[in-house]
């Protein structure tokens, strides 16, 4: 393929609002591995973070430490914070529709471990209004970027411990090269390795994998979190999310006794962990939640999405309680990166979900995911503008053959990520 002057491995908000702050005379090429709709971006229901008021700057930021047990970067979770309302800005200028009341204030809600609402929401599906939004605005208004669906990156293109492109794998199982001079991973989480997650099964990790082969530092890749409550079901297939906005609105979770039995507004690892002693102690696999408490007609113009897939289910939340049970959620390590998105390789920079700059720490507070992915995205982006230096000279050579068989390659950087994993976690409990 033709060189470009960036790559972009992914496809969801991070990618896309990356791909937005470059200028029109920059060659843009994003590849996505399934059709780009399905990015974990478009799944994100509850909200996203923003600082409401010059006041409520320090309990953000001391809400953000306390769920990540204190392991947070101080100064990334600072430039986040600092960051939010410039990124809500942005985003309403693209047409995102915040919820507002009948004045036109915005609306704000609460999650768990938010010690009060700050939450900017679009129903129950944020993410969804977020990431289309910026999809249309790359699609309508930047014919310097290309998107290339149905394509895996397979493999960094390396010399010197510089980034030249990426190796690629079409949907027809044919191979090329994208040559570009700079780099960016937004490929995601890590999802797809667990049995049961929120998120789509091609998340597989490959940034990770791919930076592992090349020497790329990575940070914390055992923090991964668990989300406490998605739809329990016997069904195959990916978890169905009850986001935790139902929490902060008030529903309850109850054992199998019908008994309150936590505080469901902990942080996410902390009510995980009451839950799957109450399952032990009930000898069930689900917990009951009740949303009654939050009303009918808030449950339906609030969460319309969580309220149809439950009915879906057989369950009408307005009516009865539902079965939820913890399931992989998200992933608060990765590629290792500075303030400025950049990876200790040159000319490579990672964004999102699968680059760990240390905002969220050991644990993720809740709604913090889009913002600080928004964020410092464009940060890589300016600073890929500020120090554009073009890459010239010959390319090593690529070897396809070394790619094949396709499956027993992802089986191998699976079983690497997942040991590396398993080999950390019991560092730390040593």
């Amino acid at each position: 393929m033709e060189k470009q002057d960036i790559v972009i491995v992914g496809s969801g908000c991070a990618g896309l609002f990356a791909a937005l702050q470059f200028p029109a005379d920059k060659r843009i090429t994003m590849i996505t591995k399934e059709i780009i709709e399905h990015s974990d971006s478009f799944l994100a229901q509850g909200g996203i973070c923003v600082l409401k008021t010059p006041e409520d700057y320090q309990s953000f930021f001391d809400d953000t430490l306390k769920a990540g047990h204190y392991e947070n970067r101080k100064e990334s979770v600072d430039i986040m914070i600092r960051s939010s309302w410039d990124t809500i800005r942005e985003l309403v200028s693209y047409g995102v529709d915040f919820a507002r009341a009948e004045d036109g204030t915005l609306l704000y809600t609460r999650e768990g471990a938010h010690s009060k609402p700050r939450i900017l929401y679009h129903e129950d599906e944020t993410g969804k209004e977020i990431t289309s939004r910026l999809l249309s605005q790359v699609r309508s208004a930047h014919p310097n970027v290309q998107i290339i669906e149905n394509t895996a990156m397979v493999d960094l293109i390396c010399q010197d411990n510089t980034c030249r492109g990426v190796v690629i794998r079409r949907a027809d199982g044919s191979y090329d090269i994208i040559p570009a001079d700079y780099t960016v991973l937004a490929c995601g989480g890590i999802g797809g390795l667990y049995k049961h997650s929120t998120n789509y099964p091609q998340l597989t990790g490959d940034g990770l994998a791919v930076c592992m082969e090349h020497g790329v530092a990575l940070e914390n890749i055992n923090y991964v979190q668990i989300h406490p409550t998605t739809l329990y079901t016997k069904k195959p297939g990916r978890s169905f999310l009850i986001s935790e906005s139902v929490r902060g609105e008030g529903a309850l979770l109850y054992n199998a006794k019908g008994e309150r039995f936590a505080n469901e507004l902990m942080p996410r690892d902390l009510l995980t962990e009451a839950i799957r002693a109450q399952m032990a102690a009930d000898g069930t696999d689900f917990v009951w939640e009740d949303l009654r408490p939050i009303g009918e007609e808030e449950i339906k113009n609030h969460f319309p999405n969580i309220y149809a897939r439950c009915l879906e289910e057989g369950y009408d939340v307005t009516r009865e309680c539902i079965p939820v049970t913890p399931a992989q959620h998200y992933f608060m390590g990765g590629i290792h990166v500075d303030e400025e998105s950049k990876t200790t390789m040159e000319h490579l920079y990672a964004i999102g979900e699968t680059a760990c700059n240390g905002v969220h720490g050991k644990n993720r507070l809740a709604s913090n995911s889009l913002l600080e992915s928004l964020v410092f995205a464009k940060r890589a982006a300016l600073h890929i503008i500020e120090h554009y230096t073009p890459q010239d000279g010959s390319l090593p050579a690529v070897d396809f053959s070394a790619y094949e068989p396709a499956e027993t390659l992802a089986a191998r950087r699976k079983e690497a990520i997942l040991s590396e994993i398993r080999r950390l976690n019991e560092h730390e409990y040593q």
